[in-house]
């Protein structure tokens, strides 16, 4: 039977901690993320230069969570996909390809997002 674990400020602080060691790991371990990072920038920076609203705001930091989110969970899972299958496995790479997928449709979301706030604004500018 599984211990049950206290909930504690302490508990609550070390949970903080084993998080950001996750986003280290993610960093570290995902090209992807860099990619997804620079992207995630330059979304930022072209909303500052062409002050979209706060809707506009919420929209452009949704779609970059739901990236990293992606990313983490695709990256969890081939963790534990290669610690539970380290030889290769028809299932398991199915499964990875599903979680790497997952990511590929939240960017192509996120892209889709950026498109539909930034291209108007551009345009006006362009015009």
């Amino acid at each position: 039977m599984k211990k049950k674990h206290k909930v504690t400020i302490i508990n609550r602080l070390k949970s903080f901690v084993y998080a950001h060691q996750g986003i280290i790991f993610l960093f570290k371990s995902q090209g992807n993320v860099i990619i997804h990072s620079i992207a995630a920038a330059l979304a930022i920076l072209m909303g500052i230069l062409l002050k979209i609203s706060m809707l506009e705001w919420c929209l452009i930091f949704f779609a970059i969570g739901f990236v990293f989110v992606t990313e983490a969970i695709n990256t969890a899972i081939e963790q534990f996909i290669d610690f539970i299958s380290p030889s290769y496995n028809v299932s398991a790479g199915k499964a990875k390809d599903l979680a790497a997928g997952a990511v590929l449709f939240s960017a192509v979301t996120a892209l889709i997002v950026g498109l539909i706030i930034f291209v108007p604004k551009l345009v006006d500018l362009i015009i």
